[in-house]
């Protein structure tokens, strides 16, 4: 049995990603995101959610989780973020679906999210020690 044939199975069942459109460039994802809180979900629900400030830097959040700050910029047909507390980049490929962003991961999982929520309100980021 030759390797494709073992590996398509697996093939078939994982999830078609069909894009809507070529990639985003990071100038066309920039003016698009710049001022923006957008919320991304998969297929179990929102993930998280991503303040986009000026300068290309952002705020992240995964949903009930602290903030982390760092920044974005091009690699290739990618956008990739390195965030303070993690210096490895995350790189996504981003297209306008027809309700918004869809992003699809690079590494090592075939992770899809799509934009569920759009808000000009800044990220709520409650510091780690708040309380009493």
């Amino acid at each position: 049995m030759t390797r494709f044939a073992l590996l398509l199975p697996l093939l078939l069942a994982l999830p078609a990603v069909a894009q809507d459109g070529p990639p985003l460039t990071v100038e066309q994802f920039e003016s698009y995101v710049t001022g923006k809180t957008l919320s991304y979900a998969d297929q179990n629900g929102v993930w998280g959610t991503e303040q986009y400030l000026k300068d290309r830097r952002v705020v992240w959040a995964f949903t009930k989780d602290i903030c982390q700050y760092g920044i974005y910029y091009a690699q290739d047909d990618q956008i990739c973020f390195v965030y303070d507390d993690d210096p490895t980049p995350q790189c996504w490929t981003f297209w306008q679906g027809e309700e918004g962003l869809e992003a699809l991961f690079s590494g090592d999982s075939a992770t899809h999210l799509s934009e569920v929520k759009q808000s000009a309100e800044p990220l709520g980021c409650p510091g780690p020690d708040v309380g009493v």
